[in-house]
């Protein structure tokens, strides 16, 4: 993302998994885990829109973790139909919390970006079962933001109030319409950003400030 951006390679659940941190100047408010889209279709953590969303939250003083899923760029193993991916964001989420407890506050979010979006909300709803093998069953992420969430193509989880989504109006991969549907059933608000497609081409700025907000708002 910058120079300044680190590189770790951890022992994950399928081998190696490889991470990008990004820190804030000094004492930061807390962490903020960030999921890439789909890895057959070229997801990587340096996606655009994934870096968007990173800078924003390092605006605000939080440290940024991008984990490769599984068979992606340093990370071993290959992609897991969603299943295995799960793992990898709490094997991230594990270290994190324990790599930075002396120099971070105690905000703790997750982002993620289309698939990644997908995944989020999976390890929301599923944390307990998830987290349990890595002591982890109360530091569950307290906040979420979903971009571009791929409703259309893969099954959310249920998520609570505390979720952001914020969605392309003109998105060609996944329909407003049924991250509308998604949103109803939970009686989540969704931001729009208008002329958007789903790859935010030319509007990475507008979403930038849009993730800037919610982080605000908390």
């Amino acid at each position: 993302m910058n120079s300044l951006t680190e590189r770790v390679i951890l022992a994950g659940p399928a081998g190696a998994l490889e991470l990008a941190i990004d820190q804030p100047e000094g004492m930061a408010r807390g962490i903020a885990l960030i999921a890439h889209p789909h890895p057959l279709f070229g997801g990587t953590l340096d996606n655009k829109v994934v870096q968007t969303i990173a800078r924003a939250f390092l605006s605000r003083g939080m440290i940024c973790v991008r984990p490769n899923f599984r068979g992606v760029g340093q990370s071993t193993g290959s992609h897991d139909n969603g299943q295995g991916e799960q793992d990898d964001l709490v094997a991230a989420w594990s270290w994190a919390k324990t790599a930075f407890a002396s120099r971070c506050g105690p905000k703790r979010w997750a982002a993620g970006f289309s698939f990644g979006a997908v995944m989020t909300t999976h390890i929301h709803a599923q944390w307990e079962t998830l987290a349990s093998s890595w002591g982890l069953r109360e530091d569950r992420p307290s906040r979420t933001v979903l971009v571009g969430l791929a409703a259309q193509r893969f099954e959310p989880s249920p998520i609570d109030g505390s979720c952001r989504l914020i969605h392309g109006e003109c998105d060609e991969v996944v329909s407003l319409q049924s991250v509308f549907d998604f949103a109803r059933k939970m009686k989540l608000p969704v931001t729009v950003l208008p002329g958007a497609g789903h790859f935010f081409h030319g509007q990475l700025i507008e979403l930038r400030e849009l993730v800037c907000q919610a982080v605000i708002d908390d």
